[in-house]
């Protein structure tokens, strides 16, 4: 099976690697990694995305081990339009998470108008950090928690403070 999820991956965390473990479970796994011009229109916040050229670096990091226990083959590829690469008539299945679903059911509406197959949509649960809420990049980036979910220090030790 040949398997498509896309995103900035900016930095990577633990819901990502739950992405990656589930595609790589699934067969084999092209990663649609968004362009350095597309990366900040997906972004739900204002904030700083670093470098194509240094997010493909760490994908590549972390796909490498998963690939090689599952016995699959992976790439990683540019996205320059949100909907990506998925289109392609060459997948079988899209990995998406809870607030990307309705993005994976527009690909499969254009999939259809160019007479190509619907992708298996297969959403994966966010992970929670510790505080309960779930891990995102944008909360890592601001320092409230770690790539793992735990909570961070502050700059005098107190601990980061949570969003109003």
């Amino acid at each position: 099976m040949n398997v498509a999820l896309g995103g900035t991956f900016d930095p990577v965390h633990d819901g990502h690697r739950r992405l990656f473990e589930r595609a790589f479970e699934l067969g084999d796994v092209t990663v649609g990694l968004t362009s350095d011009e597309l990366a900040p229109d997906t972004r739900h916040v204002e904030r700083y995305v670093r470098s194509y050229a240094r997010r493909k670096r760490d994908l590549e990091a972390e796909l490498a081990p998963r690939a090689e226990k599952y016995g699959r083959e992976f790439a990683i590829r540019e996205l320059t339009e949100p909907t990506g690469i998925a289109v392609e008539p060459e997948f079988d299945a899209l990995i998406v998470s809870p607030e990307t679903r309705d993005g994976g059911e527009r690909i499969n509406e254009i999939r259809t108008e160019r007479g190509h197959d619907p992708l298996d949509i297969v959403v994966v649960d966010h992970v929670e950090a510790a505080d309960g809420e779930r891990i995102s990049s944008t909360r890592i980036v601001a320092g409230e928690i770690d790539e793992h979910g735990n909570h961070t220090p502050d700059r005098e030790g107190r601990g980061a403070t949570r969003p109003e």
